[in-house]
Parts: C-alpha cells; sequence; structure tokens
C-alpha cells in the first residue's frame, strides 16, 4: 500500500476530502487539471471554483440544505468554514463571494505540509499510464465532478465496467407525498379502474384503497383546469444555459414546456394522456391525468411523470402547484436540465461512496448522483474520513440515516431503477415515529434528530 492517498479533482468534493485528509496528517496527491485544460464552464485556476449562482442555499435548520451545512460545521468541514467566512449579504441564505472563496480554499490547502497539488489532466492519451499508476495498489477518491473530462470519463467507464457514464441530461419534479390533496388524486394504473366499471362505488373503492402503492397516484384534470395550466406553462420562464449545455442537451431530451408549444392537445396524447382512467370524482374519463411515480423506497417520494423541465424553480412551483391535488405540494427536488456526467452509484457504491469491487476506490462529488455545492462537500467529506479510516486500518464511519448526509450516502447507494440525482431534502430522511401535519413543526424535530444523533455518532 502507497503512503499517500490519491485525490483526482479540486472542485468542492476533492478539495473537502483533500482537507479531511490532510488534517489527520496523511500525504495527499491532489489532482487538478486547471490550467493545464479547462472544462467549458471553469474560468480561473483556484481549487473550489464555484461556476453558477454563488448561493449555498438556505442556513436555516428548518430548510435541508441548511440542516446539512449545521451538520457538516460539527464535522470540521473546511469549505463550510470557508464559507461562513466569506459570505455575502443574502438574507438567510449563506452566499459567497466566489472569487474570494475559492481563493481562500486554494491558499488553505496549499499551505498544508502534507498537500502536494498536482496540475495536470489525467486520463488522456499521454497520461493514461498515469490514471492506471495512481489507481494501482492505493486508495483514491475520483471526485472529478459533472464535466468530467472525455478522456478520463473513458477510463472511468472501464474502471467501473459500465458500458458508459450516465449523462443526466432532464429530471422532473419530485414531490413530498403528504402534500398531496388524496380527496383529488387517486392510486391506480392505467386501465385498472376501467376494468372494473361492473363494481359498485363501495366495491370500487375498497378495492382501489387495496391498490399497493408501487402504483401511480393519479392527478385528474377538467378542461378549464388543463388549459389554464396549459396557458401558463408555455408562457413561464425558464433558465438560461450555457451554450454547450443547448448543444449537448436538446438533441435527445424535451422539456414539458416545448413539447406543449407543439399545440394544445399536445401533451393530452403524450404523458397527460387521460385514456385508462376515470375520475372518481365525476365517473368519467377526466380531460388529462398527471401520474406521480415513487422514487423511493420508504415511499414518501413521487416524481411527476414526463415533467422534465427547464423552469425556474419559482415558475414551476407556481406553474405546477396550478394542478389539482397539488395545490399545496412540497417539492422535494425541483426539475433540472444541464449536463450531469455521473457513475451508477447504486450498483457501485456503497454508503461511504466506496466503490464495492474494488475497495481502494472512493467517489465524490457530483459524479456519485448528489446534486448541488453543499451536497457535493458532504460527500467529499464522507469519501476522506472513511478514505483516513481504511489507509489506518479502521472500521468506516457510517453516517445515521436520519442525517442529511447519511441520507444522501444511503439513497445513492440504494438500489433504484429510476436513479436519478439527488439534493438534500426530508423528504429522504425516515420519518418521525409521530405524524405531524405542521411542516415546519415537523421540519424542526427532523433537524434536532438529526443533530442529535451526529452528536451521539461523534
Amino acid at each position: 500500500m502507497k503512503d499517500y492517498i490519491s485525490v483526482i479533482g479540486g472542485g468542492l468534493a476533492g478539495s473537502e476530502a483533500t482537507y479531511q485528509i490532510a488534517k489527520k496528517g496523511i500525504k495527499v496527491k491532489l489532482y487538478e487539471m486547471k490550467p493545464v485544460k479547462y472544462s467549458p464552464a471553469h474560468s480561473n485556476t483556484n481549487l473550489a471554483e464555484i461556476v453558477c449562482s454563488n448561493s449555498l442555499k438556505s442556513n436555516l435548520h428548518t430548510n435541508a440544505c441548511g440542516l446539512l451545512k449545521e451538520e457538516l460545521r460539527l464535522l470540521d468541514s473546511l469549505l463550510i468554514r470557508i464559507a461562513d467566512e466569506t459570505k455575502v449579504p443574502a438574507g438567510q441564505a449563506l452566499a459567497v463571494d466566489r472569487e474570494q472563496f475559492s481563493k481562500r480554499v486554494t491558499q488553505e490547502l496549499e499551505k498544508m505540509e502534507s498537500v502536494e497539488i498536482i496540475r495536470k489532466e489525467v486520463g488522456v492519451e499521454d497520461n493514461i499510464k498515469d490514471f492506471a499508476k495512481i489507481i494501482e495498489d492505493g486508495i483514491v477518491i475520483i471526485a472529478t465532478g459533472p464535466l468530467t473530462s472525455e478522456g478520463l470519463s473513458k477510463q472511468i467507464t472501464k474502471l467501473t465496467g459500465q458500458d458508459k457514464l450516465y449523462f443526466y441530461d432532464a429530471a422532473a419534479p419530485i414531490i413530498e407525498k403528504d402534500s398531496i390533496n388524496m380527496n383529488i388524486a387517486f392510486w391506480g394504473n392505467r386501465y385498472e379502474q376501467e376494468r372494473q366499471k361492473e363494481e359498485s362505488i363501495e366495491e370500487w373503492e375498497e378495492r382501489i384503497s387495496k391498490i399497493p402503492k408501487e402504483g401511480y397516484i393519479n392527478l385528474p384534470m377538467n378542461k378549464e383546469e388543463y388549459e389554464a395550466f396549459y396557458t401558463e406553462l408555455i408562457n413561464a420562464q425558464v433558465v438560461t444555459l450555457h451554450e454547450f449545455e443547448k448543444k449537448e442537451i436538446f438533441e435527445g431530451c424535451m422539456p414539458i414546456e416545448i413539447m406543449a408549444k407543439r399545440g394544445i392537445d399536445t401533451l393530452r396524447f403524450g404523458p397527460l394522456k387521460p385514456v385508462g382512467f376515470t375520475d372518481k370524482r365525476t365517473g368519467s374519463r377526466p380531460y388529462a391525468v398527471i401520474q406521480l411515480r415513487q422514487d423511493n423506497s420508504s415511499g414518501n417520494l413521487f416524481n411527476m411523470v414526463g415533467f422534465q423541465t427547464n423552469l425556474k424553480f419559482g415558475e414551476q412551483q407556481r406553474v405546477f402547484q396550478m394542478i389539482p391535488g397539488l395545490e399545496n405540494a412540497s417539492f422535494a427536488k425541483y426539475g433540472v436540465m444541464h449536463r450531469n456526467t455521473y457513475v451508477n452509484s447504486t450498483e457501485l457504491l456503497d454508503n461511504t461512496y466506496q466503490m464495492k469491487k474494488n475497495k481502494n476506490i472512493y467517489f465524490a462529488g457530483q459524479i456519485t448522483g448528489v446534486e448541488g455545492y453543499v451536497e457535493s462537500i458532504s460527500s467529499g467529506l464522507v469519501a476522506g474520513l472513511n478514505a483516513v479510516k481504511q489507509f489506518n486500518e479502521l472500521n468506516k464511519i457510517i453516517f445515521p440515516e436520519t442525517t442529511i448526509i447519511g441520507a444522501l450516502a444511503k439513497y445513492i447507494s440504494t438500489t433504484n431503477t429510476e436513479f436519478q440525482p439527488m439534493n438534500a431534502n426530508f423528504g429522504i430522511l425516515p420519518e418521525l415515529s409521530e405524524k405531524i401535519k405542521d411542516k415546519k413543526l415537523r421540519y424542526t424535530k427532523l433537524a434536532d434528530r438529526s443533530l442529535q444523533d451526529l452528536k451521539k455518532l461523534l
């Protein structure tokens, strides 16, 4: 075994992992391709460069990302500490001076005696042997991000034994089940109801109540509701994509707002087709139907089928809450469209971000399927701490699934045929033992439980 740990990628996750290892006195070789090569989204030579929004989201404990930051503070996260030190006014959010933030992270790591920063791109033709050497008989953390270079992507594909890396071009919103109005929504699979039209209302309701939860939750719309929704959808504001994202995404992807613009009935013959359903309120076929599909094993998160979208987050909430049954919907995750290369973590990784088949290799950051700045930092911290444990031949650190850190690690490592990248949200936490309708109170109790369990672990 080598006397150092290698980290490939000097973004948020790689920088955090490097710090967690180095502060234990273990040597780290951190490989970063800038300034030899830049991704289409990066522009300066510093580590931990923030390329999109300068906000790390809310600091409130009643916000899942706020809770995650507090968990990371308890664990001495370098990047959250520097974010706190370089913050700029942003109300309840933690926003940073992006230049100062990345500059400070770089300075902190450069002054650590056990850190060697190597500026080169690994995995390209003339460095393929170097990549093989890095992963040979040594502990390695691969944290190359959603814009992993083409050459290294090929090497990671070979390493993981996958045909290709996943290309996350679009995802639909995910909704917390408890926020769905089940007085309007109903369980059922297409045609299941129409096959039972001879039943009495009592028989029908009893049978529908027994449909297993792996079925769909259906949201019926009448003509007036549909046309009002349609009008707002096609006129809603969208996110402006990078030029390289436009080129790579739209060739094989169709956002629902773009599909809708092809004609007022396009959605009714596509993802919102009402065929095979009966609206329990009217006893007849609805004008359109939105289907929600279970998104996690505990059944408290549901995906809006066919609703991949590039609408701004505020617009998603406004427009999608027009759908009957979603008027009070809580969005665990908004729909997004952007380039995000990631591995099939549910098959490849465990809940420490370690490869199941090659114990010397960890992944961290958005390449694992966690989404967001703070979530990437979290994965780097977990991978770094466990790489240290392995280096010292000690037992792993498994974070409680009642914490956001642990729940994210569990989510990306739990088999799910509909796996897609996930950010911090309360929907991935185990439910409380008591039912609490008030959302703010429920989130407060979830946050209190999380911090209590994390302190017990520490």
